[in-house]
């Protein structure tokens, strides 16, 4: 193996280079027999397949390079800044992972300052949360047991809410008002709650079942069980088979989610994830109720945004899974609350401040450091939700190269989703996709979908055994996706060796298309249940 400054040299020469001598090929299209063919190099393969009509009048920035030499074997428009999409999340989890370490842990606490006077705790109660996005009613149910396992059946003070660990800022710059009850534009709160192990923090599951006969009320329920939202139930059950106009929304501002429409009689429960207003009062009143249940009663009121006092002692404690294995739901399934937690995060340790300017300087700072031109750079969150990012391909594949030396490298490129492997946690955005051809379990990268703005970059292997770096990020189609057009890169990629190139039309790649999971301007997997 070189030496990582023998590597890094060789990168930076092949990115002064206009373009590497193509590689000598022969085209061919994967269509029937007698199609036309020609001979060719992969860069004409690759500009043939960015002629098609599904991105007439849009934008492309592509860039494929060797991943061992670094050397570029195609460039289109490396340096055009576009809409990167979740394809950010590469740049943040990288940084997260060098700048908190793949052994960081979340750290959930309830504390007082008050004294113990035999079962009865005299003073304050404090529920202190750090940022852990995975914390589930059943973690806070373990925490209230932890307390009524000591003795204290009573408290006599309030129930306080620590969040002061990042800021009262809670959604993105720029994020669409229109996705406020979205559960992947949850609020960002140091102490959060996930209603299931997707750990999709800061919402709750609307789970509506049909009435027995037309006419009637479905029946709705929250998982998990908490009063601290309320329904509006004016939902009706319609006839057997008449098809399903059901909406679940939570009203802007308030905690107030309203159940609308028809759900035919006979159908299976239908399931929303929907964001709450205020996190940081979701959990802590989840956790009240677990005290509730354990029979420790809080006298006092609850508080919420306090800081706790700095001589507390800890009663009860939860630690999160760390960081590598945090990533594994954080990519797969594109999380954006993880992408937001763990910039501000990165912010609160790098800075000392839990915010979203804080931790994005430290992302650039870092990213600067292994070669990434962040200059022409930029982030204004952590999920790429936000239309005001702006990456090129080029600086997505410079990541992609500098990451490869880093010791946690092998967990990082773990938790990439790949090519139609079917299990959610590990094909995850990308399990459906390019079926059936040689990227299957081969290709690995990060999906990203937004109106009109769709992304992938990953790796994958050609038929010559080398490993490529690609990143493919496409703006301002009016296709409904070009998710296919994607795929027929990655798949010719794969085809391909050092002295052929295999073109394959986007039509001929199997599953290659987002429009059959329902939403093909978000991620597949924000269109719960999952249908990628």
């Amino acid at each position: 193996m070189s030496r990582p400054a023998d590597r890094v040299n060789r990168r930076t020469r092949a990115w002064i280079w206009p373009l590497v001598i193509g590689l000598a090929t022969t085209l061919s299209w994967s269509s029937p027999a007698g199609a036309d063919t020609s001979r060719t190099d992969l860069g004409t393969a690759l500009d043939t397949l960015l002629a098609d009509p599904l991105l007439k009048g849009g934008a492309a920035g592509v860039v494929v390079a060797d991943a061992d030499s670094g050397a570029v074997l195609y460039q289109h428009h490396p340096d055009d800044r576009l809409m990167p999409a979740s394809n950010t999340k590469l740049f943040t989890s990288a940084a997260a992972m060098g700048l908190l370490g793949p052994d960081y842990t979340y750290r959930t606490d309830v504390l007082t300052d008050g004294s113990r006077q035999g079962r009865v705790l005299r003073g304050d109660l404090y529920l202190r949360g750090t940022g852990d996005p995975t914390m589930l009613a059943a973690d806070y149910e373990r925490l209230a047991a932890q307390l009524a396992e000591s003795g204290i059946t009573r408290v006599t003070g309030r129930l306080i809410a620590d969040d002061t660990r990042f800021d009262t800022q809670r959604a993105g710059r720029s994020w669409a008002a229109d996705d406020e009850s979205s559960y992947y534009a949850a609020q960002i709160s140091p102490l959060t709650l996930a209603p299931d192990t997707d750990y999709d923090a800061g919402s709750i599951i609307v789970e509506t079942a049909p009435g027995a006969e037309p006419g009637e009320k479905p029946k709705v329920t929250l998982t998990p069980k908490t009063d601290y939202l309320r329904i509006d139930n004016r939902a009706t059950t319609a006839a057997t088979g008449s098809g399903s106009t059901l909406s679940v929304e939570r009203q802007h501002g308030s905690n107030t989610i309203t159940v609308s429409g028809a759900l035919p009689a006979g159908s299976s429960p239908a399931k929303e994830w929907v964001s709450v207003w205020e996190p940081t009062g979701y959990a802590t009143s989840v956790f009240a109720d677990a005290l509730a249940r354990h029979g420790v009663h809080v006298t006092g009121a609850t508080r919420l945004g306090r800081a706790t006092p700095p001589d507390a002692r800890s009663l009860a404690s939860h630690e999160s899974m760390p960081l590598k294995k945090l990533l594994i739901p954080f990519m797969k399934l594109s999380n954006n609350i993880h992408a937001e937690v763990l910039t501000k995060t990165i912010g609160y340790e790098t800075a000392g401040r839990g915010t979203w300017s804080a931790g994005l300087d430290a992302v650039s700072d870092w990213l600067k450091k292994r070669g990434v031109d962040t200059g022409s750079v930029r982030q204004v969150d952590g999920s790429g939700l936000s239309r005001m990012d702006n990456i090129a391909a080029g600086r997505l594949t410079e990541l992609l190269l500098s990451v490869r030396d880093e010791p946690w490298y092998a967990d990082w490129y773990a938790s990439l989703p790949v090519a139609c492997d079917p299990d959610r946690f590990v094909g995850g955005t990308l399990r459906s996709r390019m079926c059936g051809t040689p990227a299957a379990r081969n290709a690995r990268g990060k999906t990203g979908s937004l109106t009109g703005a769709s992304a992938l970059s990953g790796y994958v292997t050609d038929a010559d055994g080398r490993e490529l770096a690609y990143s493919v990020v496409l703006n301002n189609f009016l296709a409904p996706s070009v998710k296919s057009l994607e795929d027929a890169i990655v798949v010719t990629l794969a085809k391909s060796g050092a002295d052929r190139a295999t073109a394959v039309r986007p039509s001929a790649v199997p599953n290659a298309t987002a429009e059959r999971a329902g939403a093909a301007d978000l991620e597949c997997s924000w269109t719960k249940p999952g249908r990628c």
